[in-house]
């Protein structure tokens, strides 16, 4: 990870509360995509004080501030990661839920390829892949 999100938080000019250090925290620790509510959860084991009011409010702050990314995986709950994490895309499981996290050279030289032959140099992408595992009872492999 580059820098913290509390470092990032006082080179934007964003205090930084108690409260705020804690949600923080906890993102910074998260090796998921958490939506607010487990956040929240997770903030209350820190700080057994701290709202769900105080972590959406934190949440948009940070977000507006350019310090978290919203992800979105259509199950209808905004989830959360660093806005600093190295580049990766995401696998969705659609029948857990799951969210795996992968870097594929072949798929980043496939996009800038494309780009150029389009007529642009990529600036930033987002892929987002969804399936359901091939070995579960009932999937079978096309």
């Amino acid at each position: 990870m580059r820098n913290s999100i509390i470092a990032r938080c006082a080179e934007k000019g964003v205090r930084i509360t108690e409260q705020r250090r804690t949600v923080a925290t906890v993102l910074e620790e998260a090796e998921d995509h958490p939506d607010v509510e487990e956040l929240h959860r997770r903030a209350s084991r820190l700080d057994p004080k701290i709202s769900l009011a105080t972590v959406y409010r934190t949440v948009k702050l940070f977000e507006d501030r350019g310090l978290l990314e919203r992800r979105e995986f259509g199950d209808g709950r905004a989830r959360w990661e660093n806005a600093q994490r190295e580049h990766h895309d995401h696998l969705i499981d659609t029948e857990s839920g799951a969210v795996i996290e992968f870097v594929d050279p072949e798929i980043e030289a496939l996009q800038e390829r494309i780009a150029r032959r389009l007529g642009y140099r990529l600036t930033g992408h987002r892929l987002e892949l969804y399936g359901v595992p091939l070995e579960r009872p009932g999937n079978t492999a096309d």
